[in-house]
């Protein structure tokens, strides 16, 4: 199980690296003003420059992903009923996820933005869950039609 949370995290990393600097040209692209934002402007002062607050972002995006695609493996334990597997990788991925968006000034710095942003989080992830539940029921449903008519 060691051996496979490593893999996966050193999986997930270089995919992070894609996903921000992807995310960083579109929304640069929709800012409109030819400049590239790699990071929050918030983010520069901190870091003490844009080039730290660049690397800052590029580890905590390759930590981020590294620790969801580490945490998928919750949903391999069979023995643990989806509850307690959605509980725990619910915890797993907001752990993960609150202090680097936090640290990358992906949220405001406000109880209201902190509040917003929590609700946001939980919010995408109930509607990625049930996406993905009914979708893994539907497919159950068509196996068990099969296996009964041949």
């Amino acid at each position: 199980m060691k051996k496979k949370i490593l893999l996966r995290a050193m999986l997930g990393f270089p995919l992070a690296i894609f996903m921000s600097y992807t995310i960083s040209l579109i929304i640069s692209l929709v800012m409109g003003d030819g400049k590239f934002y790699t990071v929050a402007p918030e983010m520069i002062d901190p870091a003490g420059s844009e080039l730290n607050a660049t690397l800052l972002q590029y580890l905590l995006s390759g930590l981020l992903c590294a620790g969801f695609a580490a945490g998928s493996l919750i949903w391999e334990v069979e023995s643990w009923s989806i509850t307690k597997r959605t509980v725990l990788h619910l915890i797993l991925s907001a752990v993960v996820m609150f202090p680097i968006a936090y640290w990358s000034y992906w949220m405001p710095h406000t109880p209201l933005g902190v509040l917003l942003y929590i609700l946001i989080f939980v919010g995408i992830y109930a509607g990625i869950w049930a996406g993905q539940y009914f979708t893994w029921m539907r497919k159950i449903q068509d196996i068990n039609r099969k296996l009964r008519n041949p």
